[in-house]
């Protein structure tokens, strides 16, 4: 009885986790960006877009963030200090 609940609980809503690695499997399936994978992935599923910052994680916001700059969205930073 537990097992059917936390498998509904885990199919109903959804986790940073979760959300990453079908952002993930959406990337590699169809060779999209992962702009268009979470664009796709929201529209799929009738998600917000606002939501989607939340259920980011860490490591699939710097592939976005290297996406973003790669296509000019974004501008090149560096945090490298400069020692003297």
């Amino acid at each position: 009885m537990k097992d059917q609940i936390a498998q509904a609980f885990e199919e109903k809503f959804l986790c940073s986790d979760k959300f990453s690695q079908k952002v993930e499997t959406l990337v590699k399936q169809y060779n999209i960006t992962y702009i268009d994978a979470i664009i796709q992935f929201c529209e799929d599923n009738s998600l917000e877009i606002e939501s989607v910052p939340k259920l980011m994680t860490k490591p699939l916001k710097e592939k976005l963030k290297c996406e973003a700059i790669q296509l000019n969205f974004l501008k090149k930073t560096s945090r490298a200090m400069l020692k003297f």
